[in-house]
């Protein structure tokens, strides 16, 4: 399993019980951390996922609203509804990752963690949005490689 792909699931992870459990960001992160064990690139995608979701939260559910047509927001499974934050999430906040990349990545986590036909909702879902982002669909947004640079401390 890659890195990203199991950072992707523990941020579903986290969301899912954070959904049931509002408790405070930092307690409720450091509780979940003692129980998994994984490479330390994939916990810092991960928290980057988680933090971010969890700042956006009322926009990625806005826009998840918008886009399933005569669907509740609050009827979806919690799964789906995670795993479609944490896809909408990346498509809008992460330029390193291509918008395919994180549908086909949001579809495999519902299909792992829910079943077939929510890989296909998350998916109908996912599509719509991405045909209103600005960006290619297919590879990364080109001030991408400039940002991890800056990121890891080098500057051009």
């Amino acid at each position: 399993m890659g890195g990203r792909h199991e950072a992707r699931q523990w941020a579903v992870q986290f969301l899912f019980q954070r959904d049931f459990n509002q408790d405070d960001l930092e307690p409720a992160l450091e509780l979940f951390w003692a129980g998994v064990k994984g490479a330390p690139s994939a916990r810092r995608f991960a928290e980057e996922l988680i933090r971010g979701v969890d700042t956006r939260r009322a926009e990625l559910d806005q826009l998840i609203q918008k886009y399933a047509e005569n669907w509740d927001l609050k009827r979806m499974g919690a799964v789906d509804r995670n795993v479609m934050r944490v896809g909408l999430y990346e498509m809008l906040h992460c330029p390193d990752v291509p918008p395919v990349v994180s549908i086909n990545e949001a579809v495999e986590l519902a299909k792992e963690l829910s079943g077939s036909e929510s890989g296909k909702f998350v998916n109908g879902i996912l599509d719509r949005a991405r045909k209103d982002i600005d960006r290619p669909a297919r590879a990364a947004h080109p001030a991408a490689g400039k940002k991890e640079k800056l990121a890891r401390g080098h500057v051009d």
